[in-house]
């Protein structure tokens, strides 16, 4: 379904579309709740299955983590030039993850530490429970960017 605001068109991408983007990025942004204040946080991540991965260490990521809290991550991309984005939205429970087995499977993942000492050695997922996206673009010649008219819906995965 396509929406106009503003001379731009909003156009909602499939579930292919969205899972592409995501498995094509590397960083993202985590939204979390702390002392019922919003706070996004940026993340390096990776796909795992129906899981979105990110290696941290303790702090206000992994303290979310642990107690089972629904957030929500995501990833866009915008060319100022073409006046063209689109942005994928993942809402999900974030858990840390402790079984061994699953740890030494995600260290082998491409998940680069980003504290400068390198102690980013705790691992939590976030599982994709709800997945939307959608692509902006200026209202003539309104084709996504993913080279769809954007007729095949929302992208929602439950």
């Amino acid at each position: 379904m396509a929406e106009a605001t503003e001379g731009r068109v909003v156009v909602d991408l499939p579930p292919g579309a969205c899972r592409e983007k995501l498995e094509s990025a590397t960083m993202g942004r985590l939204g979390l709740s702390v002392d019922a204040l919003p706070v996004v946080v940026p993340v390096n991540f990776a796909i795992d299955g129906q899981s979105i991965v990110i290696r941290t260490t303790s702090g206000t990521k992994l303290s979310a983590a642990v107690n089972e809290t629904v957030v929500a991550f995501e990833i866009d991309d915008y060319d100022a030039e073409k006046d063209r984005g689109w942005s994928v939205l993942v809402r999900g429970t974030a858990r840390e993850i402790t079984a061994r087995p699953r740890i030494e499977h995600l260290r082998a993942l491409p998940l680069h530490p980003l504290s400068p000492d390198g102690r980013d050695d705790r691992f939590i997922e976030v599982a994709m429970e709800i997945v939307t996206g959608r692509d902006l673009m200026p209202a003539h010649g309104a084709e996504s960017m993913d080279g769809t008219d954007g007729t095949d819906g929302y992208c929602a995965e439950r």
